[in-house]
């Protein structure tokens, strides 16, 4: 396994939240951070059978609202492991965003997010394009149809398939040890009402 600290050209995760609703909302905090990315790759086989806990995660996407109603979501048509078998390398890439101001409300969350996060995610799709592999994203709601319901729900096919990638809880993933064990970040959650002292990002990129 290869660990690389620093900021890292090439990969990146999934777009949470509308940008286009948050381009419009004022918001009242400082939104300012500086921001640090990490990477480690690894055999995309012993990936798969250090980290991957399917049924535990699967039951965890089943109590999300969104299970079986977005593209990005669980169950899949595709077993994730035949879509990931043609795959040697993994790079898992987290990002470290801190927030210049203390104590923001959790409802800032995605205003604070997103401009990162679609840059990210613009690296994300050309690397995958360039390595000719297949991204997994950070965990969100798809930004990619302006808010509208998704198609999946009326049994329709994805407007954007190019773009909608599952993330790696969505197949089956354990992210907090993934980040924990291979990139030395701890992700942390919020507490009483308020953000973490930092926001952590998670992805892989399957080549």
């Amino acid at each position: 396994m290869r660990r690389s600290p620093g900021i890292l050209p090439g990969v990146s995760c999934i777009l949470s939240g509308s940008m286009a609703t948050l381009r419009n909302t004022p918001v009242p905090y400082d939104l300012s951070y500086t921001s640090e990315r990490f990477s480690a790759e690894m055999a995309a086989d012993e990936y798969i059978a250090r980290f991957r806990q399917e049924e535990r995660f699967l039951a965890l996407c089943w109590q999300c609202g969104n299970f079986g109603a977005r593209h990005g979501c669980p169950p899949f048509d595709v077993s994730p492991l035949e879509v990931l078998a043609p795959y040697r390398t993994v790079r898992i890439v987290g990002e470290k965003l801190v927030p210049a101001a203390d104590g923001l409300p959790l409802d800032a969350v995605e205003a604070l997010m997103s401009p990162a996060l679609a840059e990210l995610n613009r690296d994300l799709l050309e690397e995958e394009r360039r390595l000719g592999g297949y991204a997994l994203g950070f965990a969100g709601s798809c930004p990619y149809c302006g808010g509208a319901p998704c198609r999946r729900k009326s049994g329709e096919p994805c407007l954007h398939p190019d773009k909608v990638r599952p993330s790696l809880e969505a197949y089956g993933f354990d992210v907090g040890r993934t980040a924990r064990e291979l990139l030395g970040l701890e992700i942390l959650w919020g507490a009483q009402g308020k953000l973490p002292a930092y926001l952590t990002m998670v992805c892989g990129l399957f080549y």
